[in-house]
């Protein structure tokens, strides 16, 4: 039984991982219609920058929250205005090529500006053990199950209440109506890319505390987009469902089957559940009329 329950608290641990990024691909195709391939290595540089930070300040907690944060936010619409805003109005295949382009780029930028090797964060706090009953599970690991839960009901009322949020939903839904209705699609889409910034980098950072940091981070995000896929792509809460799901599913098929399905187990899930749901668990079927 000890070894289940540890299973699934690393399982959620890792899940709240994926939840987050998948948000943050939710995010982004709920407000502007876009898939952001380039999601998970946004995410793998911010935990750079933060570990830049973190060597600077003795590993400061705070300072390295604030200061990762803010480059996210800060990375995130500099990538929006100069390669993303351009292509508004091109076909949507070619945005998301810009997109795999783009992390293309950002893989080898992180070899070329840090290096190649893994490196520990250096933040003592986060790394510390935490006993919980039968379990020991790291601050980091504690931190990201945390944040996921707030951002889901961050998300939820942001969406539900705000009249931004509305106007987020129906940029997606129909940007050129909603120009014509008064909203101002830049706005929302800089508004989109700089919270799925915050949410990608958030989990990257916690996800590098509690493991490593090094060039293959950027796998997070290969790794949530089924989560994404298997929510719904236009469901943010539905994606955090989703990252959970995969996570816990892929530790315990790896701790009781094989550690070589487990790379595959949140793809089996995706198959099975597409075949019931094509839309995913909690996206909305679009009916078309021709």
């Amino acid at each position: 039984m000890s070894y289940l329950v540890n299973l699934l608290a690393s399982g959620l641990a890792v899940g709240a991982v994926y939840g987050l990024i998948a948000m943050s691909f939710a995010i982004i195709y709920k407000s502007t219609g876009l898939l952001n391939f380039a999601q998970g290595e946004m995410a793998m540089i911010t935990a750079y920058v933060a570990w830049s930070i973190s060597t600077s300040v003795d590993g400061n907690p705070f300072i390295v929250a604030a200061g990762s944060i803010l480059f996210a936010i800060v990375f995130a619409l500099a990538v929006e205005r100069i390669a993303i805003r351009p292509m508004m109005n091109e076909p949507i295949l070619s945005q998301i090529m810009v997109t795999i382009g783009l992390s293309v780029i950002f893989r080898s930028l992180v070899i070329l500006v840090w290096d190649g090797l893994p490196h520990g964060m250096g933040i003592p706090a986060g790394d510390a053990l935490v006993t919980l009953g039968d379990v020991r599970v790291r601050v980091a690991q504690i931190g990201v199950i945390l944040f996921l839960f707030a951002a889901i009901v961050a998300m939820w009322a942001f969406f539900r209440y705000s009249r931004f949020g509305v106007a987020m939903r129906a940029v997606a839904s129909d940007d050129g109506t909603a120009q014509l209705m008064g909203v101002n699609s830049g706005k929302v889409q800089m508004a989109a890319w700089g919270a799925a910034a915050v949410l990608s980098g958030v989990a990257g950072v916690l996800f590098a505390i509690g493991a490593e940091l090094s060039p293959s981070l950027y796998a997070l995000g290969l790794k949530a987009f089924p989560a994404t896929i298997l929510g719904g792509l236009d469901a943010i809460i539905g994606s955090a469902v989703g990252g959970l799901v995969v996570g816990i599913t892929e530790n315990l098929v790896g701790g009781y089957l094989s550690s070589g399905l487990k790379e595959v187990a949140g793809f089996v899930i995706i198959i099975l559940i597409l075949m019931i749901r094509p839309y995913g668990l909690f996206g909305e079927k679009r009916i078309e009329r021709l």
